[in-house]
């Protein structure tokens, strides 16, 4: 079996021509070469199967786009990280986005409505192709999987949407109203468990016939889809403001169950940082490969330290670093417990945190959760043979190194998903190769894990699959005896730290209806200030987020809405 890589560069080369015209041609309707229409397309196998894999380009998420590697990840416009640059960010934390500006995000709506289109053409086409029933069917599935996957996509940013079902809208229609049709968000949650459950039975079927690429949809994929969906179906933005039903919660904590109960997967133990660098681990379910024959910018240069010729793109604020714990006796602690009501700027220190060491001002990162050094570049940690230098004066990573128009305004950097052993300033034809993992284990496990403790509060299995994910990073277990709230508090502080930057906390925050608390305080960083040889830190205020209601749900762009003759309602707020 072709890789999937070099089957979606031939797709590249092929230009489709969708609605060919069937008016009798005249000397001038003289078709390009270097077109194929869809009737040539499902003549042929080869470029049918070109076709279908083409369908996974752009499909996926926000990821998709191309920030991660070249812009702003998802995480920057949560209380994660910020940008250092703009790039349409801005206008997404500070209150200001529109209908007529939502930024890079703004391409969901029409991205994920012609990629649903082009499944469809698929879905019509496949049965004319020459090839083996078998084989048609496996692609009918797959097809299946990318298309449940942007109602997905869709679903989770603007709630209800109109379902095509397997319609091929064309210039010639006159019905249209269907398209318009915004149908309640559990009715679209509905029809797309429905389709995950026909697409993981025929790619469990394709399985045993063919040899499915690594990056192809499987029987897992899609049950693992499934899981995060009905977890979101259970959260209280998706049932009015209300906590979900306890059979919700139980069709959630079930279908992850039934992604751990096929014990095909497991947390990989070759270290966390390393795990966001390999293809292929065994916590991998679903991922996308890259390629160095793919130009795109690094993880590395986009992302790293100034004083290495990295750009800073994405960099950590102070909240997130106060969300990792510290090793103690027995549990991990937070060093900061909350900010006082009249001055953000002064935390709420832990005296636990401070027995065990902590010191805002003097020792503040001593003693953190494992995972803490893995993803987060701060002053004084060893990376690429020298120790980060955020201080001021004279740091090399800092305002007063190299390209200071390039300095983290955070005082941190980011460590997951950069590769230390790639050359920062690598060109984009031979860029980072590091894959991007859609689905993983630990997701599986924390999803059972919330669904389960809403479900019947947290008995053992809770306690298991928590304990599973801190013991891979070297933390001790959680303590026993938590009450049902308790335990959710742990399960979202878990969600938070174990699955960082990986296009969670934006959806989690805004489906627990918790935002107007985590995106309205203002982005905190650090200032390390050396003199004498002895660095001490200040926490220091970046700029201000505005946290307005509206946006538990991105806006239909307004180019949409018009194009609909105002039939396209518009969400609430906008």
């Amino acid at each position: 079996m072709r890789n999937i890589k070099s089957i979606i560069v031939l797709f590249t080369l092929v230009t489709v021509l969708f609605g060919v015209s069937s008016c009798k041609k005249d000397i001038l309707d003289v078709m390009p070469t270097n077109i194929l229409t869809s009737e040539a397309i499902f003549q042929d196998s080869v470029l049918t199967e070109a076709y279908v894999l083409g369908r996974y380009l752009r499909a996926g998420g926000p990821f998709t786009f191309g920030r991660p590697l070249s812009q702003v990840w998802l995480g920057s416009i949560t209380d994660e990280s910020i940008a250092t640059y703009d790039n349409g960010s801005f206008s997404l934390v500070k209150g200001i986005i529109s209908p007529e500006n939502s930024s890079f995000m703004a391409n969901l709506w029409s991205e994920n409505y012609r990629g649903i289109r082009e499944c469809n053409i698929a879905l019509q086409n496949l049965d004319k192709v020459p090839m083996s029933g078998a084989r048609k069917e496996w692609f009918k599935a797959e097809v299946r999987f990318i298309r449940a996957y942007r109602y997905h996509d869709l679903i989770i940013n603007y709630g209800g949407v109109p379902i095509m079902n397997d319609r091929v809208y064309t210039l010639s229609d006159t019905d249209l109203d269907s398209l318009f049709d915004r149908r309640p968000v559990q009715e679209c949650i509905s029809y797309v468990i429905n389709e995950l459950n026909t697409a993981a039975a025929g790619l469990e079927k394709a399985a045993k016939i063919f040899n499915i690429a690594w990056g192809r949809g499987t029987k897992e994929a899609a049950m693992t889809l499934k899981s995060r969906l009905l977890l979101y179906a259970a959260s209280p933005l998706y049932n009015d403001g209300k906590n979900g039903t306890a059979a919700q919660w139980m069709a959630a904590a079930a279908a992850a169950k039934e992604v751990m109960d096929l014990k095909k997967f497991s947390l990989y133990t070759g270290g966390f940082a390393k795990l966001f660098l390999t293809e292929k681990t065994p916590e991998a379910i679903y991922e996308r490969t890259f390629t160095t024959t793919s130009t795109h910018i690094s993880m590395e240069r986009q992302n790293g330290p100034n004083g290495f010729g990295g750009w800073a793109g994405n960099t950590p604020t102070q909240l997130l670093v106060d969300e990792f714990e510290l090793i103690g006796a027995t549990d991990g602690v937070l060093p900061v417990l909350g900010y006082s009501d009249a001055d953000y700027m002064k935390p709420i220190i832990n005296p636990d945190a401070v027995a065990l060491g902590y010191n805002d001002k003097t020792n503040p990162y001593s003693r953190r959760d494992p995972r803490f050094s893995e993803m987060i570049l701060y002053n004084g940690i060893v990376h690429r043979g020298r120790p980060i230098e955020t201080f001021l004066p004279g740091g090399l990573d800092s305002k007063d190194g190299n390209e200071p128009w390039n300095t983290s305004k955070t005082g941190y950097y980011p460590n997951k998903f950069l590769d230390p052993a790639k050359p920062i300033t690598s060109p984009p034809s031979t860029a980072g190769t590091q894959p991007w993992k859609y689905m993983r284990y630990a997701e599986v496990l924390l999803n059972y894990a919330e669904a389960q403790n809403e479900a019947a509060g947290p008995d053992p299995s809770v306690y298991a699959a928590i304990n599973q994910i801190r013991a891979r990073a070297g933390m001790p277990n959680i303590p026993v005896g938590l009450s049902q709230s308790e335990m959710r508090i742990r399960i979202r502080h878990e969600r938070r730290i174990e699955l960082l930057w990986e296009e969670h906390r934006f959806y989690d925050v805004r489906r627990w209806m918790i935002a107007p608390q985590t995106e309205s305080l203002p982005v905190q960083g650090i200032l390390p200030t050396k003199s004498g040889g002895i660095v001490t830190y200040e926490r220091i205020k970046v700029f201000d987020r505005l946290w307005k209601d509206a946006y538990y749900w991105m806006p239909i762009p307004l180019a949409d809405i018009q194009a609909s003759n105002g039939k396209l309602q518009q969400n609430l707020g906008y």
